[in-house]
């Protein structure tokens, strides 16, 4: 039974590790508990049961939690993985160790992480990525995982809405534009995505693009740049199901994101991602799943050497929007564009 139950982006990331788990261990039975919304991340992984649990209902506050083991002890796991290490998960992976059951939880390395944001005696290296951290959790419950050769996930079905809505493409590349993140430091300017879809739209006539975004405010942000030119470029924010989202992302040619959860779902698919990092950084372990090196985009070190800021993003320092000065529009289209 494993327990990952936010955000999004970290729950994505679960998946390419527990499909290596299920295909590397033909024995293995998976029951992943996390919050109803992230069921589709899962409905196509063979051996691997989800198991919804909404925190801001039924099982809201230290009773809630009590009823949920409640419910988990009756699926009769062997052994709990915690992914998430965090309160909630700790007083369940608590209840289960007391009735007997093993239980193994993930070593987020959160010394290694400090000593990569802070300010002063900053030791900037490469840390353990966190799909490496998850599987760690499954190796010390005697599984191989090796992360190596894990294939992609095939494109799931399409509704019948976004087969009818993919024909208005007519077989054109399509390129996704995902410009939002949880924290302003990890965003890239808007006014410099609308400069970079300019670039993208007179650099080939044959590209389609579509916006993604979730949420009124993102929406309306997202309007405006469709006015761009409407009859190439699609905002699809609050058009389709979360399942919808998930089958169009993985038919997308290219996706451009920020440090967000659209990135880690477009590389469960394949997808090639072009991600732009700003006060975070690869190096803390949260890179796309399989995505190569020179598909991150990254401010000038050099000149900033204070970054990483964070790990999350939510720490920028003064003037910090300067950083986004050396990442340049034309370079960004490049890489889109590039075969």
């Amino acid at each position: 039974m494993v327990f990952r139950f936010s955000a999004m982006g970290d729950v994505a990331m679960t998946v390419p590790v527990i499909k290596a788990l299920t295909e590397q261990n033909s024995e293995v039975k998976v029951q992943v508990v996390s919050r109803p919304f992230f069921a589709p991340f899962f409905t196509s992984l063979e051996n691997v049961e989800f198991i919804p649990a909404d925190f801001k209902t039924e099982y809201k506050g230290f009773l809630g939690l009590i009823k949920l083991f409640g419910k988990l002890k009756n699926y009769y796991p062997d052994a709990i993985a915690d992914l998430h290490d965090v309160l909630r998960t700790k007083v369940l992976r608590n209840l289960f160790g007391i009735s007997g059951k093993q239980v193994v939880s993930i070593n987020k390395g959160r010394k290694e992480k400090k000593a990569l944001t802070r300010k002063k005696n900053k030791i900037f290296k490469t840390l353990k990525s966190t799909h490496e951290r998850y599987a760690d959790v499954f190796r010390k419950l005697g599984y191989k995982v090796d992360l190596q050769n894990t294939q992609p996930l095939s494109q799931p079905e399409m509704s019948s809405q976004l087969a009818l809505f993919m024909q208005t493409f007519e077989g054109n590349k399509i390129i996704g534009i995902a410009p939002f993140a949880a924290h302003r430091g990890k965003q890239y300017p808007l006014e410099k995505i609308k400069k970079t879809i300019e670039i993208l739209l007179e650099k080939d006539p044959g590209l389609n693009i579509v916006l993604i975004g979730g949420g009124k405010e993102e929406k309306k942000k997202l309007d405006e740049l469709e006015k761009i030119n409407r009859n190439r470029i699609v905002n699809i924010t609050g058009i389709f199901s979360f399942e919808e989202e998930l089958q169009l992302i993985s038919r997308l040619d290219k996706l451009l994101s920020m440090d967000s959860g659209n990135a880690h779902i477009a590389a469960l698919f394949g997808v090639p991602v072009i991600t732009i990092w700003g006060a975070t950084h690869p190096y803390a372990g949260f890179a796309p799943f399989g995505q190569p090196e020179e598909n991150h985009i990254l401010p000038d070190r050099k000149k900033y050497p204070q970054l990483p800021t964070s790990i999350y993003g939510n720490k920028t320092f003064e003037d910090f929007e300067k950083i986004w000065e050396d990442i340049h529009e034309e370079e960004i289209a490049a890489k889109l564009l590039m075969k």
